[in-house]
């Protein structure tokens, strides 16, 4: 007998057909011998017919009125299922979030979970019934001591299951949607997307971040941290569906601190790391392609690549800079290769320079959600540059960011000092601390998924200061209005020269958060003579996310060749370990997509979703 916690989207209880389905499924698995926690979504697209109406009273209602409003939603589906189930003769009990002991904090709207008391909820499982959970919700105490009911935000529903999971120490927790599991890539832009067997919490974070919308990220980092079994699966068929592994162990049935544990768990230092940048390249398809090729070729296993923003004019206005890091043994072998490069570029390369630097060291911080959560990465600059580095005038030379992981390349002699600041940072134990750590993601595929993302937006901020303290106090000003930045890339050029030399600084950001990252950033502009903040063309963002990346040579080359021969510039470049980013016209998109799943053979015979059809990825909020 296990202890099951099942989630049912808005999809899967859309009507009284598709609950009374649901309720035959929950009873076959009881019957099986199974306890059962159901949690479930409002039906259908309820949520946005209340927002609807709400927006249809007031054009900015009350974030608390929002909140008892969008909370009746899943009441109705909890009542329901439990008639359901009790007129199959399951004995069934409906709790809301407050009922069930979901306390969260007193943020209307996008509230995390703090604690889960179970007591109530393991006293109704213990006396035989299935317990049916309103997802998305939960209660909070105000200021003033009074309990307030409280939405949990997009992907509410996954969030409060795996949370549960992990309070009640579930043997696991399954996700039931109306697609198979979770597929390669969007079946709606590529038809021959496949279904994985496994994929880490790791990797999902990063393909959720990327907008994959079949698991909420909050619901992936939960899993993650606390070990749980996660599954996803159709609600249509028998089939497993798609597994999410972790080593996260800790705090199982704790039901404390759900939401609020400590976001980044481990940092890690490479020494003997040398950077390599090639500036004034030209700016066309294939360039970056020949480059990695050419040093997969021989045999140079290449980490961090970043690809700037710039700007010029004339003939300058057309090229680009790369940097990449390769292990300090390797630079010489690495800098044949890139002269080699340049020359076979002819005239179009002749204005092409090339630097290097040996004796760096890469500094990582490891955890879930990180970059969901705005401050951590400015944390760690602020503490690299003010608290260690900044006293020796030493800058950070690259940065690398993801959902799971932030890199910053430092010199080589202060390393062992910066990761002994992040430690302090972050509260991180020696045991949490690693020197030199193996390639990991041994035996897992090198790319398991891809992504796109056409929510994004591309910003520079020009001829900033080329000082400590730069990065950092962007990061800052941008955390501090609660904006969360993806790929940060610092050009590699530079202008001006001694006390007023300058550089230019580039990332992306949601679409959505553009005029308010131009608000924050203004003040710190004006601090500086000749700064200022632009606004890059339309783009689209692919990524292509695999565990096994980081100890597989040629990975970034043959997703560059596949973009090059679809005839697709690359406009930006950033990775992380697991993870490469290229960022294309927006036009280029869907095509991008297309080129980067088949150059790594992900595609097959087009797999059938539910009830044999094309089903859409679930999209509820809740």
């Amino acid at each position: 007998m296990a202890l099951l916690v099942q989630k049912f989207g808005g999809t899967s209880v859309a009507d009284v057909e598709r609950i009374q389905a649901v309720a035959k499924r929950i009873a076959a698995s009881r019957e099986a011998g199974h306890d059962l926690v159901i949690v479930v979504s409002a039906m259908g697209h309820t949520t946005d017919e209340l927002t609807g109406l709400a927006r249809a009273i007031s054009g900015n209602p009350p974030q608390r009125e929002m909140d008892m409003l969008l909370a009746t939603g899943e009441q109705v589906s909890i009542a329901l299922l439990a008639m359901a189930l009790q007129a199959l003769g399951v004995p069934a009990v409906s709790m809301t979030g407050p009922q069930v002991g979901i306390l969260t904090e007193s943020t209307h709207g996008r509230a995390r979970i703090l604690e889960i008391r179970t007591d109530r909820l393991q006293r109704l499982l213990q006396e035989g019934n299935v317990v049916v959970v309103a997802g998305f919700q939960g209660t909070s105490n105000s200021l003033k001591g009074i309990p307030e009911i409280t939405t949990l935000g997009r992907g509410g529903s996954d969030t409060s299951a795996v949370a549960l999971a992990a309070a009640l120490g579930a043997d696991a927790c399954e996700i039931y949607t109306d697609v198979p599991g979770v597929l390669t890539t969007d079946p709606r832009k590529v038809p021959d997307a496949q279904l994985m067997d496994t994929v880490t919490c790791d990797e999902m974070l990063e393909l959720a971040s990327l907008g994959a919308a079949v698991l909420h990220p909050r619901a992936v980092e939960i899993a993650r941290n606390y070990g749980v079994p996660l599954r996803v699966r159709s609600s249509w068929s028998e089939e497993p569906g798609t597994l999410l592994t972790s080593n996260g162990t800790s705090r199982r049935g704790s039901g404390e601190g759900l939401e609020l544990g400590k976001p980044v768990d481990g940092a890690e230092l490479d020494t003997a790391q040398a950077v390599l940048a090639l500036a004034h390249v030209p700016d066309r398809p294939g360039v970056a392609a020949q480059l990695f090729e050419a040093l997969s070729g021989a045999g140079l296993n290449v980490d961090l690549i970043v690809q700037s923003t710039h700007e010029g004019s004339g003939d300058d206005a057309f090229t680009n800079d790369i940097a990449f890091t390769v292990a300090e043994a390797q630079l010489a072998a690495a800098e044949q290769v890139c002269r080699e490069l340049l020359a076979a570029l002819g005239p179009a390369g002749s204005g092409a320079t090339l630097s290097t630097e040996a004796g760096m060291a890469k500094l990582s911080i490891s955890g879930a959600g990180i970059m969901g959560r705005p401050g951590v990465a400015a944390r760690l600059f602020d503490t690299l540059l003010f608290d260690t580095l900044a006293k020796q005038g030493i800058n950070l030379r690259l940065i690398a960011t993801s959902e799971v992981k932030v890199s910053c390349l430092v010199a080589g002699h202060q390393g062992n000092k910066a990761l002994q600041a992040a430690a302090s940072c972050f509260e991180l134990g020696e045991q949490q601390l690693r020197l030199n750590p193996s390639p990991a993601g041994a035996g897992e595929p090198e790319v398991r998924g891809v992504a796109l993302d056409l929510d994004q937006a591309q910003v520079a901020v020009r001829r900033i200061p080329d000082r400590p303290g730069t990065a950092a106090a962007v990061c800052r000003a941008l955390a501090d209005a609660g904006i969360s930045l993806d790929a940060i890339v610092q050009a590699e050029r530079t202008h001006g020269e001694g006390d007023q030399r300058s550089r230019d600084m580039g990332f992306c950001l949601k679409r959505d958060d553009l005029e308010r990252a131009r608000a924050a950033l203004q003040p710190l502009l004006n601090q500086w003579p000749g700064a200022s903040f632009e606004e890059g063309m339309a783009i689209s963002r692919v990524s292509a996310v695999g565990a096994g990346m980081p100890g597989t040579a040629g990975t970034a080359a043959r997703m560059f060749r596949s973009l090059a021969a679809a005839g697709i510039n690359i406009e930006m470049i950033a990775t992380s370990e697991i993870r490469t980013s290229c960022v294309v016209a927006e036009a280029d998109g869907i095509g991008a997509l297309q080129a980067v799943h088949a150059a790594f053979g992900l595609g097959g015979a087009v797999v059938h979703r539910a009830q044999g059809t094309e089903a859409p990825v679930e999209t509820s909020p809740v």
